[in-house]
């Protein structure tokens, strides 16, 4: 720093010092922070907008009403990298420049985005040993520049940098912030990420029309998620009514100890694993659950399969609520299960009770999903069949009974299940079991005979057991309700089929069974 310095002094119209002590050491950890580069980024956008927060007035006086905020990053993917945060807020003002580069240095407003006094400080250094910030303060006829080196600094014990001072008109204001050499260079799908995620956090501010954040070129703009549009339906899936707006309001949500809450929660018109979930805000910047990593509790949303998880969405502002430091999460301490109580509480409530809608409602897939999941398990089934040719061709060789076996050997059950039905012109019942003997080889076994006793009646019996151990059902299935019940209830059409059939005069119709269940155990259980 000390030769960087004397080089730039002959540029210099004033020479002016800037103290960064105490804690200077501290400056070189900043880069083992628990950052994502979005977070790391969004600080110094957070420095920008309270910056025109606090100054709207006077910049709107400058510039006309119509002023808008404009954040620009920059990013050069060669050599070692570099970074360039640009804006034209109001500025560093001299009375606050002292206390900007101080370490944990808290600003006398904390009632803003800046509020632990080490945003800038700790970002810059996340990203990058050596950074500077350049930068000419509203109504001021100067521009000051300072310059971090980072191993200088620490080095030789710097507790001051030089303040590089030039005459600039009165009309500027602005910042920029250089981060060069960089620790961490993002590159190919993390670049899209930021691109989301700085969306998703600063969508009150886009949408209002205060900021205008551009990223490597690109204008960011909050696209508002369709919200569904449909009757409510009953627990048989049945629409009943007029369509309505799933969308409800949160406000007043008072949950005690000044902790307060407001926003809206919304079903998504379509569905989406990645994208549902709550995002958590404060100052209308969002804290946690932006892009891909929504808030998601699985008290209110269940499993990742569930249909609540699919659609529910919205925006939650809480209030009385402390973050982390590098403004990535609220601390909840024991806050958050009495949060999530009361806000299950109110997702239900008539007239639009949300999770009931969630887990009720059904639409067909948009066919472009539908053509593309269809592709992925086609290709993957292909493969398992091409694989495993030998297991298909032994099941031609077999030779298969008449007829399945009045009854099964005794075993483990974990379920049972009886029916009685009068199915063309015949009493039935059928007994459904489910076992998790691992020694059963079979996916699919059967027994059959006649029920003489009163309890019978004479009906026929149909016995179907499943097993539940079987590899295909561990792979693919395991004890998921929603994806047990209908792999369950095709099973139970697949032996009703075949005893039918047997009734009909068709002969050896346990072939197909016998087959399958050689098929799905030696190919299709594969990977």
């Amino acid at each position: 720093m000390r030769n960087q310095d004397s080089r730039l002094l002959p540029l210099q119209n004033q020479s002016e010092t800037v103290s960064i002590r105490p804690g200077v050491s501290v400056l070189s950890v900043l880069k083992h922070l628990n950052y994502k580069p979005w977070y790391a980024l969004a600080e110094f956008v957070d420095n920008s907008i309270q910056s025109t927060l606090q100054n709207l007035d006077e910049l709107r006086s400058k510039e006309g009403e119509d002023y808008v905020l404009k954040v620009d990053i920059e990013l050069e993917e060669y050599d070692e990298g570099r970074i360039i945060i640009r804006d034209n807020a109001a500025g560093i003002k001299y009375e606050d420049y002292h206390r900007a580069f101080r370490p944990a240095e808290i600003p006398p407003d904390r009632s803003g985005l800046a509020e632990f006094g080490m945003g800038m400080k700790s970002a810059a250094c996340w990203f990058s040993p050596q950074w500077s910030v350049r930068t000419s303060a509203l109504g001021e006829n100067v521009q000051r520049e300072i310059r971090f080196n980072i191993e200088e600094i620490i080095t030789d014990s710097v507790e001051e940098l030089t303040i590089l001072t030039t005459e600039e008109g009165e009309e500027s204001h602005y910042t920029e912030i250089t981060l060069t050499a960089l620790h961490k260079l993002p590159s190919g799908r993390t670049l899209s990420k930021i691109k989301e995620h700085l969306t998703d956090i600063y969508r009150v501010f886009i949408r209002e029309g205060i900021l205008q954040l551009t990223f490597k070129g690109d204008v960011l703009d909050y696209e508002e998620p369709p919200i569904l549009e449909a009757p409510m339906y009953n627990a048989n899936n049945e629409p009943e009514g007029d369509p309505l707006v799933w969308r409800v309001s949160l406000d007043d949500f008072d949950f005690g100890d000044e902790l307060k809450a407001t926003g809206f929660a919304a079903l998504r018109a379509e569905g989406s694993t990645k994208y549902s979930g709550f995002s958590l805000f404060r100052r209308n910047r969002v804290i946690e659950g932006s892009a891909d990593e929504k808030y998601r509790p699985q008290h209110i949303f269940g499993a990742p399969n569930s249909y609540v998880y699919q659609r529910l969405f919205g925006e939650i502002h809480l209030e009385g609520f402390d973050v982390s430091h590098t403004k990535d999460g609220f601390r909840w301490d024991e806050n958050e299960m009495p949060f999530l109580e009361l806000l299950k509480e109110r997702l239900n409530q008539s007239p639009l009770p949300l999770l009931r809608q969630a887990n009720n409602y059904r639409a067909n897939p948009p066919r472009r999903e539908v053509e593309e999941v269809a592709e992925q398990v086609t290709e993957r089934t292909v493969m398992s069949l091409s694989l495993a040719r030998e297991a298909i061709e032994k099941t031609f060789t077999d030779q298969v009974e008449e007829g399945p076996p009045e009854s099964v050997e005794d075993m483990r059950l974990v379920s049972t299940r009886y029916l009685d039905l009068d199915f063309e012109n015949k009493k039935w019942r059928i007994v459904l079991e489910m076992s998790d003997e691992s020694s059963v080889g079979d996916f699919i076994s059967l027994s059959e005979s006649v029920i003489e006793n009163e309890d019978g009646g004479g009906r026929e019996l149909l016995g179907v057991r499943v097993s539940l151990s079987h590899p295909f059902m561990r792979r693919f299935v395991g004890i998921d309700s929603e994806k047990l019940e209908p792999v369950i209830r095709l099973v139970a059409a697949f032996a009703l089929s075949e005893k039918l059939a047997r009734d009909a005069g068709v002969r050896r119709c346990g072939t197909m069974r016998l087959r399958f269940n050689k098929i799905i155990k030696d190919a299709l259980s594969r990977g």
